[in-house]
């Protein structure tokens, strides 16, 4: 830490920290929104994963309505994601109510700026105090506000925490700005898809219509952890969400095995299926089995092409509607093997195939970038925190 700082208790930093109201929320429900676990996945506030329970009138509620600037931090989660910290930007008209399983956090607007903890808490130093807090059970682990409250952090004056808070949103901004221009091709890749095939499922070319299951199977022989490379090795957790690939880990699971991929394997997130989780290996691996892989068996299909059939907001409609389980939907394997896949022209398959090519060279180009400016970032965070 350095000489100029102090070290205080988030405690001290924070008049307020509570756990949020207790709502049973209902698929299909209406109302005002409630935060949720989910809302902070990938470590940014999702209006689109927040719940509802037909909530209409906010009278008993009024002490949980989000205020901007409030920080929402996940306490009870995986061992990956517990502490995970977002700060909570308000819009005009909104009334977001704070659920259960999210801590709430107000600053001390004199002391602490709420960006500057959110950036600290993505440190190791951070991330080791949670480690030494957390309580672990067998599908979750989950720290006490009192043990929270305790955890020391380091505390520049507020000019500072604003210089360093600045200077770190600049560059989220830049990888931001690519991450756009990655959305921008996958757009691109679309509207080629519907203006060659139409749309798959409404199939207004008539096209031929088969299962997936003839087309493609799920692999099951195994490969030892101990023969993978991290870089080989693909969890649900992996995977990134709303077709965003994979991001391979440091380390590999304490596990003595998993599911062997091959190059063109389709992987496809099983956990959430709404998340959108899917990835066409540029190699061979292992993965773990919350992962289906689809491998073709039928050589009038394309990987690319059944990759972005199932890529479609219609198939993962379809993935989502037949889950299993309440809290940690699942896909089902069998219904997923029954989906519908129009069947064009191998060549018209092949021609389509070329341009996504020309589209992924581009892609690849501006995901360097992004991953430069990651390292910039990380760079920059090890500077200030660690």
């Amino acid at each position: 830490m350095r000489k100029e700082w102090e070290l205080k208790k988030i405690g001290e930093c924070f008049s307020y920290i509570k756990n949020g109201a207790n709502i049973k929320q209902t698929k299909g429900a209406g109302g005002y929104p409630i935060t949720r676990i989910e809302t902070l996945s990938g470590g940014v506030f999702n209006r689109d994963r927040l719940g509802y329970a037909d909530v209409v009138d906010l009278e008993q509620y009024k002490d949980y309505i989000l205020e901007s600037g409030d920080l929402l931090v996940s306490h009870i989660n995986s061992k990956t994601y517990i502490g995970r910290t977002v700060v909570y930007e308000g819009k005009q008209g909104e009334n977001i109510i704070h659920g259960m399983n999210l801590l709430r956090l107000k600053h001390n607007r004199s002391l602490i700026n709420s960006a500057f903890l959110c950036y600290y808490t993505q440190s190791v130093s951070f991330k080791l105090d949670i480690m030494r807090i957390r309580k672990d059970a067998v599908n979750q682990s989950s720290f006490a506000i009192s043990d929270f409250k305790k955890i020391r952090i380091p505390v520049p004056v507020l000019a500072t925490q604003l210089s360093i808070v600045s200077e770190l949103d600049k560059i989220n901004k830049l990888i931001q700005i690519k991450k756009e221009q990655l959305k921008d091709y996958d757009t691109l890749a679309q509207s080629i898809f519907y203006e060659m095939f139409g749309d798959p499922v409404v199939n207004e070319k008539g096209w031929e219509v088969i299962s997936l299951s003839e087309l493609s199977m799920y692999p099951n022989e195994r490969i030892a952890i101990n023969q993978l490379s991290p870089s080989q090795y693909v969890g649900v957790e992996n995977l990134i969400k709303d077709r965003g690939g994979v991001r391979f880990s440091n380390s590999l699971p304490k596990a003595n095995s998993a599911i062997a991929y091959k190059e063109n394997d389709i992987l496809l997130g099983n956990i959430r299926p709404y998340l959108k989780k899917i990835w066409l290996a540029d190699k061979s691996g292992g993965a773990s089995g919350d992962v289906v892989i689809i491998r073709i068996s039928n050589r009038k299909i394309t990987p690319v092409f059944l990759f972005k059939v199932l890529s479609s907001d219609s198939f993962f409609e379809y993935d989502n509607t037949y889950t299993k389980g309440a809290k940690m939907p699942r896909g089902d394997r069998k219904v997923i093997a029954k989906f519908g896949v129009i069947l064009p022209p191998l060549p018209l398959q092949q021609s389509f195939a070329h341009k996504i090519e020309q589209i992924e060279q581009q892609k690849a180009a501006i995901q360097k970038t992004i991953t430069d400016l990651e390292t910039l970032l990380a760079a920059r965070m090890q500077y200030w925190f660690d």
